[in-house]
């Protein structure tokens, strides 16, 4: 797998994200708050499911299914994703301590 194929793929993960944004945007009035839970929920939905494609293409490429290409990109994907994933947690656990030494 290369540089470019998984920077192409980190674009079209972001151009996804910015059109489920620009939905929830036209579809939420702006004074109603967008679901934070539901947001978390569908990102760790996200990286489960593309876990278990690794896994079903790991199984593939063992019956003599799969090409190893597409396990080593699946796999490369569910890192990222993963990666992705424990990011945006240290960043809400950094924002929470943030909050939780402000003066009251």
């Amino acid at each position: 797998m290369t540089t470019a194929s998984i920077a192409n793929n980190a674009y079209q993960m972001a151009a996804k994200l910015q059109q489920q944004a620009r939905a929830m945007q036209d579809t939420t009035p702006q004074a109603e708050a967008v679901d934070f839970g539901k947001m978390v929920q569908e990102a760790v939905g996200t990286v489960v499911d593309k876990g278990r494609e690794a896994d079903n293409k790991a199984v593939g490429l063992i019956e003599g299914k799969a090409d190893v290409v597409d396990v080593v990109t699946a796999i490369a994907e569910t890192e990222v994703a993963l990666e992705t994933m424990v990011a945006v947690r240290d960043r809400v656990i950094s924002a929470y301590e943030e909050i939780m030494r402000m003066p009251i």
